[in-house]
């Protein structure tokens, strides 16, 4: 524990990733292992108190992050940018907190956040792979056209009602968000990687869209269907919703943001087969 009583509040910023399999998602929960409990547990083993970190965002059970961005503020003779090496001493495998800095007072991860960008990754080979398996959905059962799927993303750019691919259970009080890039390509030949930047994300939405995507890949559901049930809410006809384990959250973007490029913008490596 470290003596604050003579320091002055300091509002840390810290990049973070983590393999989401072992945890019940980002958020603090009763009776469930979060990485929001893990890393404010950890601040509190350090200061003597508790101390609430706030995130960009909340990734579900079992999904993972590259650049979760969260902050919180404490009082503390720790220099902020060596928070991030005092917290990976203290944080169980899973989680790594890849750098920390001051930031402004007023500066928040959640709500100066202008984006929030996740990447899916589907692999198509018939042949399962153990070193591909925590990070990827394996849909072997029928070939997948990446082009259809990229040609059903495109009419999503700009601002929009997404409730279709909202699950029940969410506290936000509407479904538009702007929906600012898309990207469905095949980087191997096994191996789809579906991006979707937007101001904010429902709960559960990229799952739900992927499990639709497929459904478009495989050929089940036309452009034209695929377009009717986002564009008019027909969310009861959205019924297959992807493995956690295949979604990163890849980045999140901010006006100003105290990390280099190298921190935060493309940490989660693509898959390649030599």
């Amino acid at each position: 524990m470290v003596d604050s009583s003579s320091t002055n509040k300091q509002r840390i910023a810290l990049v973070i990733q983590y393999v989401g399999t072992n945890f019940h998602g980002w958020q603090r929960q009763p009776h469930y292992r979060s990485v929001q409990a893990e890393i404010e547990d950890a601040i509190a083993s350090i200061v003597g108190h508790k101390v609430t970190i706030y995130g960009a965002g909340r990734t579900d059970s079992g999904v993972h992050a590259s650049a979760q961005v969260a902050h919180f503020e404490v009082c503390s003779p720790i220099p902020a940018q060596k928070w991030a090496k005092v917290l990976n001493s203290c944080l169980p495998d899973g989680i790594l907190i890849r750098a920390s800095s001051e930031v402004d007072p007023h500066w928040h991860a959640c709500f100066t956040a202008t984006y929030r960008r996740y990447r899916y990754t589907i692999y198509t080979g018939k042949i399962p792979n153990l070193f591909l398996q925590p990070f990827t959905w394996h849909y072997y059962y029928q070939p997948l056209n990446e082009n259809l799927m990229a040609e059903a993303l495109k009419p999503m750019l700009g601002h929009h009602d997404m409730s279709a691919f909202r699950r029940a259970g969410s506290k936000r009080s509407h479904s538009l968000l702007e929906v600012q890039e898309v990207s469905c390509v095949r980087y191997e030949q096994d191996l789809i990687n579906i991006e979707i930047q937007a101001s904010g994300f429902l709960y559960g939405m990229v799952r739900l869209l992927v499990g639709m995507l497929v459904e478009v890949g495989a050929g089940t559901k036309s452009l034209t269907q695929f377009q009717d049930i986002w564009m008019n809410c027909r969310r009861e006809e959205v019924k297959y919703s992807a493995p956690a384990k295949g979604l990163c959250l890849l980045r999140v973007g901010y006006p100003e943001f105290p990390f280099p490029e190298s921190v935060w913008f493309n940490a989660q490596p693509i898959f390649t087969f030599s």
